[in-house]
């Protein structure tokens, strides 16, 4: 039998034991101190998976960035986008195209998906601009100069956000403009712009930004313009719904709207 220990041995050895039961606890310290702990729980915050997003024409670049970040942030997690105009992309979520999530250039076009959709949030707006030639050559000042009938003017399709924007604008001013041609989306009407098939077009401030190389802008007076407003949701075809979630929430988060401040677009109207 093993002697009884004395008073003062007893509490030896349970300072010993506490000792040894804080030293892993310290080790853990440690980790967050040097924000392993921290990086692990954001990298783990969202579920992974491929997710596939059908997002506007107007997101083309900023959204390349945008993934690219989202990405960094969840390891195990790839962005894959869908670019076209919102009305095609409306289409293709009527024929159950295999998607997670949906960014539209209006709410007019996500409304009409409702039955399609979780609950939409807005993510950013944008301002419409006249894109003209390197240099202005056609002297364009303002939206009336738009109905000369020797100015070639390149419009988006009226069933097109931008479109709709365009014909709002032209005709809330009594501005009767007759198109060269109507495009599918924005980046068609800023394309015929650069290659000089048009004098002049109706486009995003944001796509205009993309191409300040070939092309210059004349900026539109706010009480003439209209504000796009893009609505990101999910699809409830998604086989992916709780990665989509994480990705449609994070878009509202300081980091994803810092990158889309950086690309000229603002701020929804509830930040």
């Amino acid at each position: 039998m093993s002697p009884a220990l004395s008073p003062a041995g007893r509490r030896t050895a349970a300072a010993v034991l506490t000792a040894a039961l804080l030293v892993p606890l310290a080790a853990c310290g440690n980790d967050d101190d040097n924000g392993d702990g921290a990086e692990k729980a954001a990298g783990d915050s969202a579920p992974k998976a491929d997710l596939t997003v059908l997002a506007a024409s107007s997101l083309t670049d900023v959204f390349k960035t945008a993934g690219a970040a989202y990405e960094k942030e969840n390891p195990g997690t790839k962005v894959n986008f869908s670019f076209a105009g919102s009305q095609e992309l409306a289409a293709q979520v009527k024929q159950g195209a295999p998607a997670d999530a949906l960014v539209t250039a209006d709410t007019k076009t996500m409304d009409g998906l409702e039955s399609d959709t979780g609950a939409p949030s807005v993510i950013a707006r944008n301002r419409l601009v006249i894109a003209v030639g390197e240099g202005n050559p056609k002297k364009v000042s303002g939206l009336k100069d738009l109905s000369d009938s020797e100015l070639k003017v390149v419009l988006a399709a009226p069933e097109v956000p931008v479109g709709r924007y365009s014909k709002q604008i032209l005709d809330d001013q009594k501005i009767d403009v007759r198109p060269v041609s109507q495009e599918p989306n924005v980046r068609a009407v800023l394309s015929k712009v650069e290659l000089g098939e048009a004098d002049a077009g109706l486009v995003y401030k944001t796509d205009a930004a993309t191409a300040t190389e070939k092309v210059d802008t004349v900026t539109i007076p706010d009480g003439e313009n209209a504000i796009a407003e893009y609505p990101a949701a999910t699809l409830k075809t998604s086989e992916h719904a709780e990665a989509a979630a994480a990705f449609v929430k994070w878009l509202s988060t300081p980091a994803a709207q810092k990158i889309l401040k950086n690309a000229g677009f603002e701020k929804p109207q509830q930040q």
